[in-house]
């Protein structure tokens, strides 16, 4: 059973404070309901897959909407990680997008703050395709169809492995916002402090976890000395409903030691 030693630190920051909705070894249900008086803004964790799915059916959806009017809490959704919106083959960009919108259509009674993308390479590593012009003209077309449905401030574009000089054009150019990942960032040999420098004014949604061993999503005890202490000091101006800070790992023992962590700015 999950401990009752944590720290709430709802409305303690000017941003709201999140986690995902993998912290305890439960269903979606009783994650929410095990962080909705400790945090601000739960990300939901969301894949649909021939073979398996997560997608929360109607009637949690209202619970889960009745949880957040309760607790003063928001949600930010994940979409789906398996999808190639840059995809040479048009029937795989199409299925992607199409993934996409299911999970935007099935959370939309939840008004989520914000929902998060990721522009999938072609392959890993620092270009994301060898047919750089085809990857992003395909992602702008798979833009345009979300913002059917997604107003575009809310639609962020989340930093991999790549410099996101590549895709920023595509952001700036629709109006999207970034999800600056401080601990992609910190893995691929980025400067966190360079984004944040370029990337804040548009970042809607900022992911925060350490590295240890080549590994992220570890707790924030494993982040760099100081650069905690950077990114408080430059969010310090926000308001609380501007971004979303959502410290991204998966078990409570990084959950409690992240919480103790971030309860030293309080």
């Amino acid at each position: 059973m999950p401990s009752n030693k944590y720290h709430s630190l709802k409305n303690r920051f000017p941003f709201r404070l999140g986690t995902t909705s993998y912290i305890i070894p439960a269903d979606l249900l009783a994650n929410v309901n095990f962080l909705e008086d400790k945090v601000d803004d739960i990300e939901l964790v969301l894949f649909e897959s021939d073979e398996i799915s997560n997608l929360p059916d109607a009637a949690t959806v209202k619970l889960l909407k009745e949880m957040a009017d309760r607790s003063d809490l928001t949600y930010t959704i994940h979409l789906p990680l398996d999808t190639w919106m840059g995809h040479e083959h048009e029937s795989v960009r199409q299925r992607s997008v199409d993934k996409c919108l299911r999970v935007i259509e099935r959370t939309a009674p939840l008004s989520p703050f914000a929902y998060v993308v990721h522009f999938h390479g072609d392959h890993p590593g620092e270009s994301p395709s060898p047919d750089l012009a085809r990857w992003m003209d395909g992602h702008r077309r798979s833009v345009e169809r979300l913002l059917q449905y997604v107003n575009p401030r809310d639609l962020c574009v989340e930093t991999l492995d790549y410099s996101y000089t590549l895709i920023e054009d595509i952001v700036s150019d629709y109006g999207l916002s970034v999800c600056l990942d401080i601990g992609h960032l910190l893995l691929c040999g980025h400067a966190p402090e360079d984004y944040l420098d370029r990337y804040l004014p548009r970042t809607r949604v900022l992911h925060l976890h350490g590295i240890e061993d080549g590994h992220d999503h570890r707790s924030l005890s494993f982040l760099p000395a100081g650069l905690l202490t950077t990114l408080m000091d430059k969010l310090e101006s926000g308001s609380k409903n501007s971004r979303v800070l959502t410290m991204e790992i998966f078990d409570e023992r990084a959950f409690n030691q992240s919480l103790d962590i971030m309860s030293r700015f309080v």
